[in-house]
């Protein structure tokens, strides 16, 4: 298992700190207007989680991981030292938040690590809170039918989302989508069944994102799996409507 070692890069101004060698890194990018917080389940060691606007950072990953990844928005910390955010809130009070389900809704990317073989996926079956790109960088896929693709949602579902479904802020500001199954709770919308199907709200978000994960049953396109890649580039609010 290779230890985890953070080394960040200020855009423009870059700063290199040396670091260990790992099998798979990634390279965390922020290209939000604003700082994003990461979090972690099960934790991937990250005790530095604010990427702060135009922040590039290499981050070393265990050679064996199996979970997900999400950025919190809109952090702050009160007058009682408890740190909360708008959206993918740990419920800790912390600014390292790990090992723990976030609030809901949140952009999930799920993850498994096992050594230079890397399954990747995004996820919006709990809703959408942030719009992210993951792109292996070199790699083929498992069963040799091709490079490793790009999977984007870069799309903002705040367009598209039904009032029924809008996450609002303190302040009635739009700050995310939830799923319909997380507000609905039945199981036409939890799709707990054999013969799940895209319904009226999962079909107007797969056309946002369609190689993205929607409901519960989602399978299209599959979790891929790489090998070989150098490193995998995930990028934060990517511009919209083209991968990067």
């Amino acid at each position: 298992m290779a230890n985890n070692v953070v080394l960040k890069l200020f855009v423009p101004m870059l700063l290199l700190f040396a670091g260990v060698f790992s099998d798979v890194t990634f390279h965390f990018e922020n290209i939000c207007s604003h700082s994003i917080w990461r979090a972690s389940n099960p934790s991937i060691g990250d005790l530095e989680p604010e990427l702060g606007p135009e922040i590039y950072e290499i981050f070393n990953m265990d050679d064996h991981y199996s979970g997900s990844i999400w950025a919190r928005t809109e952090c702050t910390t009160n007058t009682d030292d408890y740190f909360s955010c708008e959206t993918g809130d740990c419920r800790l009070g912390t600014r390292e938040c790990a090992d723990t389900t976030p609030n809901y809704p949140v952009t999930l990317l799920n993850f498994n690590v096992n050594e230079s073989i890397v399954s990747y996926e995004i996820s919006l079956i709990h809703g959408q809170n942030i719009f992210v790109n993951i792109k292996p960088v070199g790699g083929t896929l498992l069963d040799g039918s091709g490079p490793c693709p790009v999977v984007t949602c870069n799309m903002d579902f705040g367009n598209v989302c039904p009032p029924s479904l809008i996450a609002y802020n303190a302040n009635g500001l739009y700050v995310g989508c939830n799923s319909a199954c997380d507000v609905f709770k039945d199981d036409e919308h939890c799709c707990n069944g054999n013969n799940c199907q895209l319904d009226e709200y999962t079909l107007k978000f797969k056309q946002q994102c369609p190689n993205a994960h929607i409901y519960s049953g989602d399978n299209k396109p599959p979790m891929y799996q790489c090998k070989g890649a150098e490193s995998y580039d995930i990028t934060f609010c990517p511009a919209i409507g083209s991968a990067t």
